[in-house]
């Protein structure tokens, strides 16, 4: 297990041989979620559906560790509390306080020119 000074802890299962993630780019992940006592919150696998997302709009544990991953890398995250969401929880499955696991798979790096073309092409003129 590696801890990085914000107190981030992560496990690699694998590491993938892609590029890594900016805070500003938009990834495509597939995780699990769970409790320090193992209550499973959240699951895209559960979903049956990736999760597409920018870097800089999820909690602070996540986006650390997403710029640390290579694409196609699985890890286990060991989030505390302060890098997750602290003492608001998120009501009614993440109480205060709670340290966060998740497994986590990072899938893919959306490619901001595709979405730029898409939308100029859709654009008034």
């Amino acid at each position: 297990v590696i801890t990085t000074p914000s107190g981030l802890q992560y496990k690699v299962y694998s590491t993938g041989t892609g590029r890594k993630p900016s805070a500003t780019d938009t990834v495509v992940t597939h995780y699990r979620g769970t409790l320090i006592n193992g209550q499973e919150f959240d699951s895209s696998y559960r979903k049956s559906e990736p999760v597409t997302f920018r870097v800089d709009q999820v909690i602070k544990g996540w986006q650390e560790a997403l710029q640390l991953m290579p694409v196609g890398s699985k890890w286990k995250l060991f989030i505390p509390s302060d890098l997750a969401y602290g003492e608001q929880g998120q009501a009614p499955r993440i109480p205060p306080h709670s340290p966060l696991i998740f497994d986590i798979e990072l899938l893919g790096i959306k490619d901001p020119a595709a979405t730029n073309a898409t939308d100029k092409a859709t654009a008034p003129k």
